[in-house]
């Protein structure tokens, strides 16, 4: 069996890929290990994606945007950041890019159920569900894929989308740059009676880091990064205890807070990919890049892939050119580095500044973000990143 692109993993960027190429002609096989019933069904796992205006440009295009239900997209406003103790925050403001709001925040979930109901009204693509690759074989005119069902696929371009712990990655021999951050990450939605009035916060406390992603009503994304040990003990609590809890590390600054979803954790890795290409292969998403979560840029960063890959497959089939050539390859690797590389040391030298609880840094912590309050072209660079997205 041939097919001209293969895709590895059926998360939101891989889905958001197979639909990008859906009416192009192209042959593509999208092979996801989870059964087809969890893709056309996406459990809650609890997570909340920032999407920048262009993330959501980007969506209309591929339709998947207009088929979020409306419950499941909360507009983004504003944000603020926060360090210990004090009441002061950094008021990063969508005015400062002249938009009136920095973006907007939607379910996980619910980005993968669109964008497979999407794939799925197209109709073009062959979806591989309930399998995964068990070793492939590189040679001159492509690929071949041997999956554990015990079928093979012949390829002409492999794209890994598989996470950032990606097995694909590993089998083209490409290695990856990863930043053990030492912590987890617990998140939920919870109520609270305070109104976050769209207002993202971003809270590096002593001990802690908190965040709070505002939804519809007065009901929040919270997401609490802690050793494993403290996490854990946070997953063991009651509702009512954990709730409890969470009032208290917010400082009592929501009110009255209650648990309304399920507890889930993540381990708090970064990776960078030490390649993002290799012979008729091409990483995308987290594979490529897996961002730590303060900057909210992991999906939109997987987007970008996306598009800039599909924007150099789509050229080069109507030119009749090689999509697995080491040009068209090659652009895409230097494109997408210059995209993220930069935000990518950032955020880890920001995240390693503001976890640094030793004096003398939560001094500085706190001296810089009041000075930055002060710089208005600072914030309206921050501002205009932010709604851009990369």
């Amino acid at each position: 069996m041939h097919c001209d692109i293969a895709i590895i993993g059926a998360g939101p960027s891989g889905l958001c890929l197979a639909r990008s190429l859906a009416d192009s002609g192209l042959a593509v096989t999208l092979i996801e290990r989870q059964p087809e019933s969890a893709l056309a069904a996406p459990a809650f796992d609890g997570r909340e994606i920032a999407l920048t205006h262009a993330s959501r440009r980007l969506l209309q295009q591929l339709d998947i945007w207009d088929r979020l239900p409306a419950d499941d997209v909360a507009l983004l406003r504003d944000a603020q950041v926060f360090n210990g103790p004090s009441p002061f925050a950094l008021q990063i403001q969508a005015r400062h890019a002249g938009s009136d709001h920095l973006g907007h925040l939607v379910a996980n979930r619910a980005i993968r159920q669109a964008a497979w109901d999407s794939l799925q009204a197209a109709g073009t693509a062959t979806v591989r569900a309930g399998t995964r690759l068990r070793h492939l074989r590189q040679h001159s005119g492509g690929i071949e894929l041997a999956l554990d069902d015990s079928s093979t696929l012949e390829c002409s371009l492999l794209v890994a989308a598989d996470s950032r712990f990606s097995e694909t990655r590993r089998l083209l021999g490409i290695g990856a740059q990863m930043k053990d951050f030492g912590k987890s990450m617990l998140v939920c939605r919870m109520q609270h009676d305070a109104d976050h009035q769209q207002v993202a916060w971003e809270w590096f406390g002593y001990g802690q880091t908190l965040a709070l992603l505002p939804l519809n009503g007065r009901q929040s994304s919270v997401v609490v990064t802690l050793p494993p040990r403290d996490i854990e003990r946070l997953q063991q609590m009651s509702a009512t205890e954990f709730a409890t809890e969470m009032e208290h590390r917010f400082a009592d600054r929501l009110g009255g807070m209650t648990l309304v979803s399920e507890r889930h954790v993540y381990p708090l890795v970064g990776a960078y990919a030490s390649h993002l290409t290799a012979h008729r292969s091409a990483l995308i998403g987290d594979a490529a890049v897996g961002m730590h979560p303060v900057t909210a840029h992991g999906f939109n960063f997987g987007l970008g892939s996306v598009q800039r890959l599909s924007t150099l497959l789509l050229d080069a089939h109507r030119r009749n050119r090689d999509i697995g050539s080491i040009a068209l390859l090659n652009r895409y690797e230097r494109q997408q580095r210059l995209a993220t590389w930069p935000l990518y040391q950032a955020t880890n030298l920001l995240v390693g500044c503001y976890t640094n609880d030793r004096l003398p840094m939560r001094l500085l912590r706190g001296a810089a973000l009041r000075a930055a309050q002060q710089l208005n072209p600072l914030k309206r660079g921050i501002a205009r990143h932010l709604t851009a997205g990369s």
